[in-house]
């Protein structure tokens, strides 16, 4: 049993301690990536406004009843006198109407709000621009993306390179087990799966280089399954589909079927010509899935790392 200074020692070394965990704290967050809420492109922004609006409307019932709980403990504190105290109080109309209308307005306004975002937002509905939409055709992979421009006809692993201003819309499917595919400053994010295509149209409405990532798990190399996307002025882009047109290997069915081993590259690679049907190829499974990940730790047959 610790005698009365040593106490007072201890709630002191816990105090100082929880004083430093709150300074900490600030600073922690200080190195996280606020993304989300610096969208660079339509759908984006539109998402934040929803986060926003569904935020505020969430506040009119959190704050009052935060404020109403500290006034009654304030109110109904032993010392003071003139609080009223019924203990035959029962039923109260007007109590009733508070705690149940106010509640029924918010999940209404919610259900609002989020019906007519995700109506807007329909991530298979194109986005309005009067500039012709870039087509992509996007492969997860374990562990890498493979995106190939069917109308350019060159693809790229692990860069995305677009214009901006330029709507894009996303043909999405999986080489082996199921993923997502995700921008946070662009916009939504959607499955991809295997035997599958899902549709997204996403813009990026200043250049820039933004993270872009497999936001559901799929294996030991997971973590590193990320991208840039790039997004430039038209005729860089232009300047860039040359490049590549001239310089790129070609991908065909052969070669897919080396790239689609797992590993993770240590570096974005491009290939300069694509055949025509390579995607639908494998949205329908002709050419067979991977494995996924494997089985058997400590000792897994497949090294993210190495692909041995």
């Amino acid at each position: 049993m610790p005698s009365r200074p040593d106490a007072k020692l201890n709630r002191a070394a816990l105090a100082g301690a929880m004083r430093q965990a709150a300074l900490a704290a600030p600073l922690a967050l200080t190195g996280c990536d606020w993304a989300v809420l610096d969208p660079k492109g339509f759908v984006g922004l539109s998402d934040v406004t929803i986060l926003i609006d569904s935020v505020a409307i969430m506040l009119a019932i959190v704050v009052p009843t935060i404020v109403a709980t500290l006034a009654f403990a304030w109110w109904f504190r032993a010392s003071n006198t003139r609080a009223s105290y019924l203990p035959g109080f029962v039923y109260s109309g007007r109590i009733e109407m508070i705690v149940w209308g106010i509640p029924l307005l918010v999940i209404m306004l919610l259900g609002g709000v989020a019906w007519i975002g995700s109506h807007e937002l329909d991530p298979a509905e194109p986005l309005p621009s009067s500039t012709a939409p870039l087509n992509i055709q996007a492969v997860s992979l374990d562990w890498k993306w493979l995106f190939i421009y069917p109308d350019q006809h060159v693809a790229a692993v692990n860069q995305l390179v677009i214009p901006v201003g330029t709507p894009v819309q996303f043909s999405l499917s999986s080489g082996s087990v199921m993923t997502a595919f995700f921008v946070p400053q662009l916009g939504s994010m959607i499955y991809t799966m295997n035997g599958m295509v899902t549709r997204l149209n996403l813009r990026a409405d200043a250049d820039g280089t933004y993270y872009g990532e497999a936001s559901h798990f799929s294996g030991d190399g997971f973590s590193d399954m990320h991208f840039d996307v790039h997004a430039v002025p038209p005729d860089q882009f232009a300047a860039w589909v040359k490049s590549t047109q001239s310089s790129g290997s070609a991908l065909d069915a052969s070669s897919y079927a080396k790239l689609a081993r797992q590993g993770i590259l240590p570096a974005p690679m491009t290939f300069g010509s694509v055949e025509a049907s390579l995607f639908q190829q494998i949205a329908t499974q002709k050419i067979p899935p991977g494995p996924g990940p494997e089985e058997g730790r400590p000792n897994p047959s497949v090294s993210p790392r190495t692909g041995k």
